[in-house]
């Protein structure tokens, strides 16, 4: 019997009893799932008891993992650290001596007498220091959280595997409150409610453990919304500690937005359901410092401030979501082999994050303006913007060399380059390509046939990618691969911006209230614990025009207090203000008390933007049309 046959098979008989036959003592680790289960009802100072129960090993010794590092993070998260009382029993119900070798493994000597593991789950918001991608900690949207009103289960914290079974079937079963609204990108496969009433028991089958790692969880007080876009059902969970916003709020702008993805990605097949998991933190010391997104094939992750108003919160879901969900191209539907025999407890990476984070993040940026959600002067702004701050990373750091050793020193501090430069990579090639081939075809294309040839279940080769490119495109795109992405040579973007009538130039360019050319407008001071402007204050129209000063201490923003605690998720919100907003800040200025109460004006500064060309021929202005709207 293939493994598709037992696991239909296997799916029908919990579907139809709702309650799975008992294991015996002779049922072996390899021929039924592994059992897993997560009971929220019993919960221990915020740590979530779990079991595991394999069915019976023949082997000596066995060798249980949590993993190090998940995929889409780049980064050390170790959730072995959050995990506390690990026990083995055998069939009598006594403890088995149990050897700890690293912060995620554990090994059993008398492996053929386990009956099952047990242990406990801390979560990774209460702890969690502000910051994010790159820390060696968990990133919040990959986090966990467990309190008794919300359940963050991103399952890689719960439930890991044994180096002999990765490839197993799980059955994994979640207890919580009959009252908890719940939702997962892994569809239950039957409910049991205790005689009680008071708990209901979620069964769910994952075919292997990575099914486990990609498919995320919510429960508790959630407000959820499930619509249609085209032939994609997408679900939304909300989570807004204080109600300030609901998911029926969010819908609209989701809705919009995923209609014009749909539209721009054209034929490229697509999972029938999606789900947005939004997690909206408080800035509450156990709530989640780190925003942001996570991707996973039918589902994300979000994690956003809760204090930020909605028509800013609307335009975060939108860049961030959007991000998310153009991963079902790459690195979801074309990757390499790294990432499709991915190791969470030593994995090796891929040469090609400028594709992965890049390419995603361009298509994330280029869609908007594609589908007219943006003008072209926000696009223009926003390539900018990625120019300036890539400039302020390492411009001359070979691409693949960085990607492929991403967590290791001075890699690791160049990773977010890859929203930077990654992104222009995919813009430069996407001009190119317009050029050679008079408009027709583009990187989405590209990545059209790089999906059509390999697809989820088949990775590329990572050392003959980019031959592989050229062969499908012209020798100009392997040429400036070549020089510019495996080489260290800095892009001149100028070169590209020519061939499309653009030109950067200095002059009066559109900024933000809170940075401006990628450079806060603020700083710290450790000792006082306030937040201050900088001398860059002066060269913002808006606060020039509202008399702010270098050295204004920043009391608080809309009557919330600025300290450095609350600094990330408070100026988050700066960071989203829009012209027409109403706002009251307060400053100390040595002393005296400053109010400013106004309504926001666009922010402009003096410096370099990149502007159509006055001169620009009729040739260069229809590659722009192509470019931008082909």
């Amino acid at each position: 019997m293939n493994s598709k046959t037992l696991a239909t098979l296997f799916a029908g008989i919990l579907i139809a009893s709702c309650n799975p036959t008992k294991r015996t003592s002779n049922d072996l680790a390899t021929s039924l799932p592994i059992e897993a289960s997560i009971n929220l009802s019993q919960i221990q100072d915020d740590k979530a008891p779990v079991t595991i129960n394999p069915g019976r090993f023949t082997q000596e010794t066995v060798t249980y993992r949590i993993p190090r590092i998940i995929q889409g993070t780049y980064s050390v998260s170790n959730f072995g650290k959050y995990i506390e009382a690990f026990k083995a029993y055998d069939y009598e119900g006594n403890e088995i001596p149990v050897t700890k070798v690293d912060t995620n493994t554990w090994t059993i000597a008398d492996a053929k007498k386990i009956d099952k593991i047990t242990y406990l789950v801390n979560d990774t918001f209460d702890i969690e220091v502000v910051g994010g991608i790159g820390q060696e900690e968990p990133f919040s949207p990959g986090g966990t959280n467990i309190e008794p009103d919300n359940y963050v289960l991103n399952l890689h914290g719960f439930v890991g595997y044994f180096d002999s079974l990765k490839n197993n079937q799980y059955k994994l079963d979640v207890t919580a409150s009959s009252n908890f609204v719940r939702t997962s990108a892994l569809q239950s496969i039957g409910t049991k409610t205790s005689e009680d009433g008071k708990y209901t028991t979620s069964t769910y089958l994952a075919t292997r453990y990575f099914d486990i790692t990609d498919n995320p969880m919510f429960y508790g007080e959630l407000d959820v919304e499930e619509f249609q876009v085209g032939d994609i059902k997408i679900v939304l969970s909300v989570y807004s500690p204080n109600k300030v916003h609901t998911a029926a709020s969010i819908k609209p702008t989701i809705f919009k937005m995923m209609k014009a993805q749909k539209v721009f990605l054209g034929d490229i097949n697509s999972t029938p359901r999606y789900d947005i998991f939004l997690y909206l933190s408080d800035g509450k010391e156990d709530s989640a410092k780190g925003f942001g997104a996570l991707e996973h094939h039918k589902s994300t992750v979000v994690v956003l401030p809760e204090a930020m108003p909605a028509e800013a919160l609307a335009k975060s879901m939108t860049d961030v979501v959007s991000h998310e969900f153009f991963h079902i191209v790459t690195p979801l539907s074309v990757h390499s082999e790294d990432v499709h025999y991915f190791d969470y407890n030593n994995p090796t990476f891929s040469k090609h994050l400028w594709m992965y984070e890049g390419v995603t993040e361009y298509f994330a940026t280029l869609f908007q303006v594609n589908q007219d959600l943006v003008d072209k002067s926000d696009f223009y702004n926003k390539v900018m913007s990625k120019i300036q701050r890539s400039k302020q990373l390492n411009d001359a750091m070979s691409f693949t060399i960085m990607s492929e050793n991403v967590l290791k020193a001075p890699y690791k501090d160049q990773y977010l380059n890859v929203y930077q430069k990654g992104a222009l990579i995919g813009m430069c090639i996407d001009i190119l390509m317009r050029e050679e081939s008079n408009g027709h075809r583009g990187i989405l294309s590209l990545m059209k046939e790089l999906s059509n040839k390999y697809g989820k279940n088949k990775p590329f080769e990572d050392d003959k990618l980019i031959d592989e490119i050229t062969a499908m495109t012209y020798p100009s795109i392997g040429e400036f691969l070549t020089t510019h992405v495996v080489g260290d040579i800095p892009i001149n973007y100028n070169e590209f911006f020519e061939k499309v009538g653009l030109e950067i130039g200095e002059g009066k360019v559109e900024t933000n209230y809170i940075l401006m050319g990628g450079v806060p407008i603020v700083s710290g001071d450790p000792q006082k614990g306030t937040i201050f402007f900088t001398d860059q204050v002066l060269e913002n129209s808006f606060w020039a025009e509202q008399g702010a000063q270098p050295n204004d201490v920043i009391k608080s923003i809309g009557g919330t207090a600025l300290t450095l605690q609350n600094a990330n998720q408070v100026l988050q919100g700066v960071f989203m203000w829009k012209p027409g907003m109403d706002v009251e800040v307060k400053l100390d200025r040595a002393g005296e008390e400053i109010v400013i109460k106004t309504t926001t004006t666009q922010a402009y500064t003096t410096g370099e933007g990149l502007m159509a060309k006055a001169d620009a021929t009729d040739a260069q202005k229809a590659l722009r049309d192509a470019w931008l709207k082909g």
